[in-house]
């Protein structure tokens, strides 16, 4: 019996098939529908994102953001698995993990420091950029215990799962979509808007923090450097605004 011929992977319409594929995946691990999805399923449930002082509810904002993180990653790692890649191979590279989490450590001061001066210069260059006089997420924090557990928030809703999406999303693009330049912009700037509610200073300095994390991992093949700097960061936010109110 005689079988057809396998589909060439080069021919217009199997190009064109694979990056429909990857925008339609880049799309759902993007964290809007999972987040909206979730909100939809929560307000369900009755539990709602505003607190009984009428400010954003801690609980709500938590549990949104790690349930989602789990979501999201879980999804990322089926997409590749479908496509039969190795996540470790994508993800990890083949840096050693400790020498990766010793580059992240200085990493995070770098970015810290790349934050500071790219908000202090905005604020005295272009106020108006400082469009949002309070950051809507530091009404979470009323005490240590609560800086605590957002650390934890922060580390595995941000640091892991914003790399781990980010490396997925520039693989994509190096695969079927331009090559990870176009992704490093694209996403980075996307990254930056994410931030919006924050203000457009914070849009500005999240973008280049994302372009600096998305420029590692391309440089790297490793998101270890990227999560240990991104954790670092959020972590170091939390604690500057609990001792000393916002940067």
């Amino acid at each position: 019996m005689d079988f057809p011929p396998a589909p060439d992977p080069d021919s217009p319409y199997a190009l064109t098939q694979a990056r429909a594929s990857a925008i339609y995946e880049i799309v759902l691990c993007s964290g809007v529908p999972s987040q909206l999805a979730l909100a939809y399923m929560f307000s369900l449930a009755g539990f709602s994102p505003i607190g009984a002082g009428g400010t954003l509810s801690f609980a709500y904002i938590a549990t949104l953001l790690l349930v989602d993180a789990t979501l999201l990653i879980g999804l990322i790692f089926w997409f590749l698995r479908r496509h039969g890649e190795e996540p470790r191979a994508v993800f990890l590279g083949r840096q050693p993990i400790k020498q990766e989490m010793l580059l992240g450590l200085p990493m995070t001061g770098v970015v810290f420091i790349l934050a500071v001066v790219v908000l202090s210069t905005a604020q005295r260059f272009f106020p108006t950029l400082h469009n949002v006089a309070e950051n809507p997420l530091q009404q979470l924090i009323q005490s240590p215990a609560q800086a605590l557990m957002l650390v934890l928030v922060a580390t595995i809703g941000g640091g892991l799962r914003e790399e781990i999406q980010r490396a997925f999303i520039l693989h994509r693009f190096e695969q079927h979509l331009g090559g990870g330049r176009v992704g490093l912009i694209l996403y980075s700037l996307i990254f930056g808007l994410g931030h919006s509610l924050q203000g457009w200073d914070a849009v500005l300095t999240t973008t280049l923090l994302g372009a600096f994390w998305g420029y590692v991992y391309l440089t790297r093949r490793s998101i270890v450097a990227p999560v240990v700097s991104h954790s670092g960061f959020n972590a170091a936010e939390i604690f500057v605004f609990l001792l000393r109110g916002p940067m």
